[in-house]
């Protein structure tokens, strides 16, 4: 029987990861096809089914479930055997939060906890479980715990665990666990590329020590709790001084103030995100706006953005370098100044979104940025409508080979068919003519994909203008911004 090599093989599953039910249906090939999958169904905790952890159960030591009966816990499990496989052993991506969630609901079904007794049962399977992960994963991949009531993550977890988390390159975490916790986990992971952290109104002292040690952390996400104290802040913009100058990419989200100039020093930069709810957040961007980050490519400001021109002084020195920027849709336009600024001073971009109101704005984008390979344009309201971001793309684009339209507002939406054609009519007329891909975003059952409409997109995907057809959500990230 011919057998595919190992790497192919292995291939063929990494490719399929997310289709769990072929996966399932590998498991019954052969001894070698189900080695190779069950490791991949097992890898992640979020696909965990609860079954799954009947099945972890049955994996569970027998002093562990010795300690799970003398509390009255006796779960059925898929078999009295001991399991095939060392199950366990695969996980490479853990969510504390994710598992606890699992645990509760697998003692539910069972219909064998009381209600009374259910959070502390929960908390006993827990800890058997986490503890048979930690020594029995030999590389951890990611790792994530929240301090939810009455989830924290209890620091007797990661005893033995050294083996198991010193390959970690994710950790996702909330500031108010304990000092404990972050203390151990500075002893041993020193090798974090991604970083997460929700600073909540307590913020460990530990954190401090766990940035510190950090020898190739490359991205940073930061999420500001709207109730954090003054004191709190002042924890806070003292922890920025420990990031490593290895720091790509930072993203803040913020319900609250943030010193922008603490970013200041992060030189090495690439990425740049920075989502408040409120303008007023950024009222030290003055201490910004001349700074220059060299490495700087790609720019999302998602919702309030600076004013004053604050932003454009910031374009002014780094919008060279920028090869992807991504503004609020309602903010970004408030003043056509912005638009123009973008085109002046980054004329290297690659990709954009932004909301435009002048035709005249868009004709000056894609004439002064001839790299940009993808356009997100908001649409409706005082923005463009359809009809008119359509035929600029298809009069005046250049390199451009995608077009993205989000209609947020029922204001000007209306696209007749004949309009439609007419515009794909017009990109026909292009020498030389290239195909582009269409994709539009639905917004509360808004949409250009009428039936007599997507006919007319067929018509074209035939005759080659069209490469590619998606109507998406609002929610889907890949467009989001």
């Amino acid at each position: 029987m011919f057998q595919l090599p190992d790497d192919c093989l292995n291939e063929i599953f990494e490719h399929i990861e997310d289709d769990r039910f072929t996966l399932h249906s590998c498991l019954l090939v052969n001894r070698y096809w189900c080695d190779v999958s069950v490791r991949i169904l097992w890898r992640n905790i979020w696909n965990y089914s609860i079954s799954n952890f009947s099945t972890l159960i049955a994996c569970l030591p027998n002093e562990s479930k010795e300690i799970l009966y003398n509390n009255g816990i006796i779960i059925s499990t898929p078999t009295l055997k001991t399991p095939t496989f060392n199950y366990a052993s695969f996980c490479k991506v853990l969510s504390v939060n994710r598992a606890r969630y699992k645990i509760e609901r697998l003692l539910v079904n069972q219909q064998i906890i009381s209600p009374q007794s259910l959070k502390n049962c929960t908390l006993i399977v827990a800890q058997e479980i986490f503890q048979m992960f930690m020594k029995e994963i030999p590389s951890l991949r990611s790792l994530t715990f929240y301090s939810y009531p009455n989830m924290t993550f209890n620091p007797v977890y990661l005893i033995g665990a050294k083996d198991c988390l010193k390959n970690l390159t994710e950790l996702c975490c909330d500031s108010d666990n304990s000092t404990e916790l972050f203390h151990q986990l500075s002893q041993t992971c020193y090798n974090i590329q991604t970083l997460t952290i929700g600073f909540e109104r307590i913020i460990s002292s530990g954190i401090a020590d766990l940035i510190s040690v950090q020898r190739n952390l490359k991205w940073f996400i930061i999420r500001l709790c709207y109730d954090l104290t003054v004191d709190g802040l002042s924890i806070f913009s003292s922890l920025m001084s420990k990031i490593p100058n290895t720091l790509i990419k930072l993203d803040v989200y913020g319900d609250n103030h943030f010193s922008l100039s603490l970013i200041a020093n992060l030189s090495n930069l690439q990425e740049l995100k920075l989502s408040f709810d409120c303008d007023e957040y950024f009222v030290d961007f003055e201490k910004l706006q001349y700074v220059n980050f060299p490495h700087l490519q790609v720019l999302t400001i998602p919702d309030a953005y600076p004013k004053n021109g604050l932003l454009i002084k910031f374009l002014e020195n780094n919008g060279k370098n920028l090869k992807e920027i991504y503004i609020s849709e309602t903010k970004g336009c408030d003043d056509n100044s912005l638009n123009l600024a973008i085109a002046k001073f980054c004329p290297n971009l690659k990709k954009i979104s932004v909301g435009i109101k002048k035709l005249e704005t868009l004709k000056i984008i894609f004439h002064s940025c001839k790299n940009l390979e993808s356009i997100k344009i908001w649409c409706g309201w005082e923005f463009l409508s359809i009809k008119e971001a359509l035929e600029a793309f298809a009069k005046y684009s250049q390199n451009t080979y995608e077009l993205i339209l989000f209609h947020e507002f029922t204001e000007r939406f209306k696209l007749v068919p004949e309009e439609l054609e007419s515009a794909f009519m017009k990109w026909t007329d292009r020498e030389p003519q290239k195909s582009f891909s269409l994709v539009v975003i639905k917004y509360d059952g808004i949409s250009l994909d009428s039936d007599e409409n997507i006919e007319i997109i067929n018509k074209y995907i035939k005759l080659g203008v069209i490469k590619k057809f998606k109507a998406t959500n609002f929610e889907d990230e890949d467009y989001y911004y």
